[in-house]
């Protein structure tokens, strides 16, 4: 479950040390080197203004988890979603969904786990070598919904440089909680101008082990949650088994003022569902990439950047009896390009447009098939302009974006057949064709008061479309165990966030702080309705509303590395809170946290520890169920590199929840939050080496 990074050996102690503790993305990009491929440009996430966290190397290599929610859950501001072991997205600032973009190689993944909690992301971390955690300005480049933030993954399958020799890596190692076994092979090579690049990975898992009992109940951890009915295990919990593998191929021509080059992808995840009910997923994707880059294309110009995907992608929900339940498709096509000017009166900066067309459709089979989410074919058209400018010890910074966004579902479909309406209670909907002009701008400025040290202020408005899912489906879903309804009413959802900043960046002693708020116009949520639907197992009726809603935060960090001795130290903290104007608080809200790391490394040698107190969330929506409960989360690793012949190999142990802490993330729906609280206690031993 590690990834391939072939650059890992040639990293210098100290940057190591600092690299991994400090989350400061000036100071990343100073004295790591770091390329920033979402942006295509390092100016662009040099600032405060939009926070940049960017993970790679021996920091990636020890913080990755079988999924990317799990690997980037104790970044600064993030956390993530637990459906199992399968299923984990990114939460940032009380943000997740639709409004927190994933990408690939800078375009979009392409699956559909921006709809639903139980939809895993659709790429393998173990061929992960960067994962870049962007906002403000920098985001408005790949969406207007990104009010959250972005991630973006790099697996360096399309390569831009010639390889002088083949190199590779190969990793493979084994896990203790759920019987895991990975194994993963990487290699790059050229032929004359072209650069060929393979990967392959593999992960099976069963089913984990969990500290004391599965169900919460207001009482302790001994009874069945209210209205569930459901065995209460110890030892193994049922359903969270994962088994994931990839095959992945890149080949590119690489000349005198750029490259071109394509990749093909193949991916396979099959998953368990660990609610009352029980059940699985299968996934597959199959993704075809083209990227093409020319430098210095004309005058004034810099870079021309034209990239393009082609995702297919379906996954089946099965119950626990092993039976299809019901069938999700999605066929995205994705193009794009970026032209980059040169220096004009102290700014730079990257314009262009972009191209989306997607059809999603799920189906329910089984007895009787009809559509939870009618055939639905989404089109965006975009452009967007991001500029950052620089005069002595003032920056500034400027993104604008525009979005048009037409929703048109299949008219004729039949949603229901009629023995499932229930009558008066449960809504109806009617389908129609909707368009969406969306316009999201920032705006941000950063003054250096004194050397090393920085203050700032941004202003982001990010508009987003509903989805197709919030406006037209109307069905059971099994893995959540709830009958959604949308709302083709709908309107736009429109964030407005003002942030302040202070930052050091010089000395031994680093660190940053931010305090945000986010005011939303016709925030859309899922309402509980406290009704349910007895043709369909007594599912949870859920309804897509809107309301005004408001999330405040505040987070920090100190970093201090003690150079003379290898030894690096962090402490941090973090907490938002979102509310509804009218009262009450929003659903899926997470926890405020206080953490600590601390690395040393030497001789060969690399140990670290991080420990992570979560509070208790008793802030919770009028409909969920809790509190979720308090946690102390204590890791820690250790790891020995030797470089024999020509390659360097490491061994590695990593230990996880040494506590034996119960973890329920208050981030994950009530379903899974009561029933299923993640693994317990686990110790990985693996193998890697690179050449």
């Amino acid at each position: 479950m590690y990834p391939i990074h072939k650059n890992v050996a040639k990293h210098k102690l100290i940057y190591i040390l600092v690299s991994s503790l400090v989350s400061t993305s000036a100071l990343a990009q100073s004295e790591a080197s770091l390329e920033v491929t979402a942006t295509g440009s390092q100016e662009a996430t040099q600032s405060i203004l939009t926070p940049t966290k960017i993970l790679q190397g021996d920091e990636l290599l020890n913080k990755l988890g079988t999924t990317l929610g799990a690997t980037i859950a104790n970044e600064l501001g993030v956390s993530a979603t637990g459906y199992g072991a399968g299923s984990s997205r990114p939460v940032i600032r009380g943000l997740e969904g639709p409004r927190v973009q994933i990408l690939q190689n800078g375009l979009s993944v392409g699956d559909v786990s921006n709809i639903s909690q139980d939809h895993a992301v659709g790429n393998n971390m173990q061929n992960t070598h960067q994962i870049e955690i962007l906002r403000g300005a920098a985001a408005l480049l790949y969406g207007s919904g990104s009010s959250g933030g972005l991630v973006n993954v790099v697996n360096d399958r399309i390569l831009t440089n010639l390889p002088d020799r083949p190199t590779g890596a190969v990793n493979t190692s084994y896990e203790t909680v759920n019987n895991g076994r990975a194994g993963a092979l990487e290699v790059d090579g050229a032929f004359g101008s072209v650069a060929v690049h393979v990967d392959t990975a593999i992960n099976n898992a069963n089913n984990y082990t969990i500290p004391g009992n599965s169900i919460q109940s207001p009482g302790g951890w001994t009874v069945p949650a209210e209205g569930a009915d459901a065995t209460n295990y110890t030892g193994k919990l049922p359903n969270t088994f994962s088994n994931q593998n990839n095959l992945g191929v890149g080949a590119s021509y690489i000349g005198k003022s750029g490259y071109t080059g394509i990749s093909i992808e193949r991916l396979n995840n099959n998953y368990g569902i660990p609610t009352p009910e029980g059940g699985s997923i299968n996934q597959s994707q199959n993704r075809y990439d083209l990227q093409h880059q020319t430098r210095d294309p004309f005058a004034g110009f810099s870079s021309f950047k034209f990239s393009a995907a082609n995702t297919n992608y379906n996954h089946t929900e099965f119950n626990n009896q092993g039976e299809a339940a019901s069938q999700w498709k999605n066929l995205a096509n994705e193009a794009r390009f970026e032209l980059t000017h040169n220096p004009l009166a102290g700014w730079k900066g990257t314009f262009g447009a972009q191209v989306t067309a997607s059809s999603l459709n799920a189906t329910e089979v089984g007895s009787g098939s009809y559509a939870i989410v009618p055939p639905t074919k989404t089109n965006s058209n975009a452009l967007f302009w991001i500029e950052e400018g620089r005069w002595n010890s003032l920056q500034g910074n400027l993104g604008l974006r525009y979005n048009n966004v037409a929703q048109k579902p299949n008219l004729g479909t039949e949603l229901v057949p009629e023995p499932m309406n229930t009558g008066a209670d449960t809504p109806s909907i009617t389908l129609q064709n909707r368009t969406f002009n969306l316009m999201s701008y920032s705006a941000g400025g950063l003054w250096n008061f004194m050397q090393g040290h920085g203050a700032g202020v941004a202003y982001t408005v990010s508009q987003r479309a509903p989805s197709a899912q919030e406006l037209y489906s109307y069905g059971a879903h099994e893995s959540t165990a709830t009958f959604d309804i949308g709302n083709p009413n709908l309107n736009k959802e429109t964030s407005h966030n003002l942030e302040f900043n202070i930052q050091k960046t010089s000395g031994l002693l680093r660190g940053k702080a931010s305090l945000y708020a986010n005011r939303f116009n016709n925030y859309i949520y899922g309402f509980y309705t406290g009704e349910s639907v007895p043709e369909v197992e007594d599912f949870s009726v859920v309804v897509a509303q809107q309301a005004a809603a408001t999330i405040k935060g505040i987070e920090g960090e100190l970093t201090y590395n003690w150079r003379q001795h290898g030894v690096g130290g962090r402490i941090f903290g973090d907490a938002s809170q979102g509310t509804f104007d009218a009262g009450g608080n929003l659903p899926l809200q997470p926890a405020p946290r206080l953490g600590a790391e601390i690395a040393h490394q030497r001789n060969g040698w690399l140990t670290n520890a991080t420990y992570i107190y979560s509070y208790q969330q008793n802030r919770l929506a009028a409909w969920e169920q809790g509190p979720a409960p308090s946690y102390n989360l204590l890791n820690a690793g250790i790891s020995y590199t030797e470089k024999i012949k020509d390659v360097n190999w490491t061994v590695y142990m990593n230990l996880k929840n040494l506590l034996n802490e119960q973890i329920r993330y208050a981030t994950t729906p009530m379903a899974v939050r009561l029933y299923a609280p993640q693994p317990g206690r686990s110790v990985m031993v693996g193998l890697r080496g690179t050449f």
